[in-house]
């Protein structure tokens, strides 16, 4: 039985507006019918009022039309604010989803990502609020009003049924030939935005270097290809909007030719000449806004469609059973690891158990796989193949919000976030000054913080600008450490301490020890290894040695090249502390 594909999360969020857009179109039903009151209007006033003389019925007629007018402009009113909520309650329902897809991606990915999801949904809600939609709304009444025309007058009918193919055929020239341009200037300015988005990121560089001119010509090539096929795109379409409404002006104008014709031929009341011209620009209404709002449907389209991608590649977490809080015995079986959009494995068949509160020091040279073992013992990569276990569960296993808490990572580039210290040390979670105290105590850096000028409170930006980068890593290494975490990873925590960051760091690490945290520390400095339980050797992606600290090191001591090669002797020199 051929198994039934579920809807993706962004038509489930449009089904979920269905019986808005219902409503939607049972407005748009009224108010289409009152649209015919203007023509019936003037049909009256021509025909019955200036025969009769009679102000009665022209007093009569127009109270009634006032009346009729006033209903159909609440009823637009309100269709109007239904699309409004509607379109909220769409990024209500996606915008979570959707971060955490984007959030998702950039850890699979890694490299540059861009906050363009967020902008597509932006573009698909103005277009679902804007008046570009009321065309498909309205568009159902064409043959209708097309009707309407025929019992006129046949050659009414047909005349305007002319006038409409003709409208249609431009129409679908205009899909044609600024569908491909649009999308391709779609993503040469979505391209654009995000080399730029790269560039101020590391604009010291730029600055320092003179890169800036080299830099910006390639940002400029990638903004003229988007101007280039935007301007051929906008000119094609504004050649067809413009004959299109020129084409309706005529058409309307003629028809009132073909109405007087028919009047002097007594076939036609000069009330239904001027009623024909209003209902037949009515029934061409829908498909000149259609032509001039394409550009704005085609952004939708491309929006749509970029939603639909992200969102079926990145599926929707499910949730497991809750599992007991780790107590920290970690394994590898055999584990086989490649990194997001890589090819060869980096990690090959490593293997190892570490005891509750054990403490491991992870060495190796360049590219040996240090840098990946930590984000596959994280979970945050995959392994391909194999297994890492945490209490015997595998770690994919593990609800990261729930297992969150427990773990303490201190990745090599430290990235600080929008908010204060506290905040950051925090997590961003409830904040509990207590805990953050205890943190900064144990990383050492409490008695900094105090010397800023408003200590916990102080707010950085992503970049820290106002930190040095060993003050970024001893904040980062608070963060790993609050809350009391079981199980840490901490890659390269002294790359950028001096002396005293590396005494703090030294005892942090006797705490953890204290604690019976699993630790797991990669560096290339042996001093900050003296304390540690157990030493991992990584040579080519695999385990080259592992065991007890001393034994490890008694097996350097007499392999001497060995030993410089595994623990690398190009370590990193010792940064400043602001």
């Amino acid at each position: 039985m051929k198994q039934t594909k579920r809807p993706s999360d962004l038509r489930l969020a449009l089904q979920a507006c269905r019986n808005s857009f219902v409503t939607v179109g049972f407005f748009s039903l009224f108010i289409n019918f009152l649209m015919l009151v203007p023509p019936i209007y003037m049909m009256q006033v021509y025909d019955r009022v200036l025969s009769s003389h009679s102000e009665e019925t022209l007093l009569m007629l127009t109270l009634i039309v006032v009346f009729l007018f006033t209903i159909m402009g609440l009823l637009e009113f309100v269709r109007s604010r239904v699309l409004i909520r509607v379109g909220n309650r769409l990024d209500m329902h996606l915008s979570e989803r959707l971060y955490t897809a984007m959030f998702t991606r950039s850890v699979r990915r890694p490299g540059p990502q861009s906050a363009q999801p967020l902008n597509d949904l932006t573009s698909l809600r103005q277009f679902l609020t804007g008046n570009g939609l009321f065309a498909f709304f309205d568009a159902p009444w064409v043959p209708i009003y097309l009707a309407v025309l025929f019992l006129m007058h046949p050659l009414y009918g047909w005349f305007a049924t002319g006038a409409g193919v003709i409208l249609m055929i431009l129409a679908i020239t205009n899909e044609k030939s600024t569908n491909k341009l649009l999308a391709a200037a779609n993503s040469e300015h979505i391209q654009a935005s995000s080399l730029a988005t790269s560039n101020l990121r590391n604009a010291e560089v730029l600055h320092a270097m003179g890169m800036l001119p080299n830099i910006r010509g390639r940002w400029k090539n990638k903004h003229q290809e988007f101007l280039a096929k935007q301007s051929l795109a906008s000119d094609r379409a504004g050649v067809l909007a413009n004959a299109s409404k020129t084409l309706r002006t005529l058409f309307q104008s003629l028809i009132l030719g073909l109405g007087a014709y028919l009047v002097l031929e007594n076939l036609m009341s000069p009330g239904m000449m001027i009623a024909g011209s209003i209902i037949m620009g009515r029934a061409l209404a829908p498909i000149d806004m259609m032509i001039g709002s394409w550009k704005g449907f085609i952004s939708a389209r491309g929006a749509y469609e970029r939603l639909e991608e992200l969102l079926e590649e990145i599926p929707a977490e499910t949730r497991g059973m809750s599992l007991p809080d780790p107590e920290g015995k970690v394994t590898a079986e055999s584990v086989i690891a490649v990194p997001p959009g890589g090819q060869s494995p980096v990690l090959r068949g490593i293997s190892f158990a570490v005891d509750q509160g054990e403490s491991v020091g992870v060495i190796g040279p360049s590219a040996a796989g240090k840098s990946t073992l930590a984000r596959v013992l994280l979970g945050i990569w995959p392994a391909q193949a194999g297994k890492v276990r945490l209490d015997g569960a595998d770690i994919s296993q593990w609800n990261r919000d729930e297992l969150g808490p427990h773990v303490g990572y201190l990745p090599q580039d430290i990235e600080l976030f929008d908010g204060t210290i506290s905040e950051n040390i925090a997590r961003f979670g409830e904040l509990d000054p207590e805990q953050v105290v205890i943190a900064a105590r144990k990383a050492g850096v409490h008695e900094m913080i105090l010397r800023l000028p408003q200590g916990y409170d102080t707010p950085i930006g992503a970049t820290s600008g106002a930190l040095s980068g060993g003050q970024r890593q001893r904040i980062g290494l608070a963060r790993a450490l609050y809350g009391h975490p079981r199980f840490l990873v901490l890659d390269e925590p002294n790359s950028n301490l001096d002396d005293q960051g590396e005494a703090a760091l030294i005892h942090a690490l006797s705490q953890l020890k204290q604690e019976k945290a699993t630790v797991f520390v990669i560096s290339h400095r042996p001093s900050i290894l003296r304390g540690v339980d157990k030493i991992l050797v990584l040579r080519e992606g695999q385990v080259h040695m592992f065991g007890p600290r001393d034994q490890v090191m008694a097996q350097f001591t007499a392999l001497p090249n060995q030993a410089a090669k595994a623990v690398g002797q190009t370590a990193p020199q010792r940064g400043s502390q602001a």
